[in-house]
């Protein structure tokens, strides 16, 4: 009876039971430690993807009026891959982005072969819905809009920072930098001023903040949201930066707090593109975030540093 039901168990669920002298029991550590090798592993292929972070080849700020672009010389825009001459980008006094293709060049615009066509950027996109994307060959563009100014972001999936990439080096895995930390609502919600690499300056909005102990200390973590209802968004330093790790910032996610506490995983810190590539435009972390703190988890600096 018993082999019929176990022979069931196997059927239904798709796991092979093992002889009785095998160890069938797997400890927590080995379970966190997969969690962590299966989060990097997905971590390194969104990086890596053709359009990951490290397809990008430029971020060419655009001028008001006619912008002439393409790989030639010549142009006002310069681009490091494509045809010679691509088409023409005006920037309207209103703000509004307008494309013109060049007779053969080989372009679409979102997928289709027109000729001219209005570019939405991404900050004033609806839903779900993606910037205008301009794409020739392996290589594509969007616009950004980084507080009214507007720029080309400006992909290829043969760049050779994606082609050369040398991985990502870590700090031993540790749960116990797996922190369970007190969340402080604030309402109504505080201000907290973000510096870039660009030089701008964001104000967003705080909805609590996270604190947490260590080695007989306090410490505060200020989070925003990315969206209405979204993760918490940690933009943060530490006593590592500039030395073991990036020196701007890395970035960590945390899920929304649940009965008064929200779960810091410092295994998952991870460095912003800016670490990658210099056509980035990372947010820096605010002078409360930087902690006097060694946090030895999550990712080191890239040793191929541009």
């Amino acid at each position: 009876m018993w082999r019929h039901v176990l022979a069931g168990l196997i059927l239904s669920t798709g796991v092979a039971l093992v002889h009785a002298d095998t160890p069938q029991h797997v400890s927590t550590s080995d379970a966190y430690q997969q969690s962590i090798e299966k989060w990097r592993a997905e971590r390194v292929a969104r990086l890596t993807a053709p359009d990951g972070w490290l397809s990008l080849i430029g971020l060419e700020w655009l001028q008001e009026g006619a912008n002439k672009v393409g790989s030639a010389s010549g142009n006002d825009i310069t681009l490091l891959a494509g045809p010679a001459h691509l088409g023409v980008v005006t920037l309207d006094k209103a703000g509004q982005v307008h494309i013109k293709l060049a007779d053969g060049s080989g372009a679409t615009i979102d997928g289709k072969a027109v000729q001219e066509a209005t570019l939405i950027d991404d900050m004033h996109v609806t839903g779900n819905a993606a910037p205008t994307k301009v794409e020739f060959g392996p290589a594509n563009f969007y616009v950004i809009d980084r507080e009214g100014r507007k720029a080309l972001r400006v992909k290829d999936a043969d760049a050779s920072t994606r082609k050369d990439f040398l991985g990502i080096d870590y700090f031993p895995i540790d749960p116990s930098w797996r922190i369970v930390a007190d969340w402080v609502p604030f309402d109504p919600p505080h201000d907290l001023q973000m510096g870039s690499v660009i030089g701008t300056i964001d104000t967003v909005k705080v909805p609590g903040k996270a604190v947490f102990q260590h080695d007989g200390h306090t410490y505060e973590l200020l989070p925003y949201q990315e969206e209405p209802g979204g993760e918490l968004f940690f933009v943060l330093a530490d006593r590592t930066s500039g030395h073991e790790t990036y020196g701007a910032a890395r970035f960590l996610y945390a899920a929304l707090p649940q009965n008064g506490k929200v779960v810091l995983d410092f295994n998952k810190a991870y460095n912003p593109p800016c670490a990658f590539t210099s056509f980035a435009t990372c947010p820096l972390a605010p002078p409360e975030n930087r902690l006097d703190l060694r946090i030895t988890a999550g990712e080191k600096k890239y040793r191929g540093a541009h």
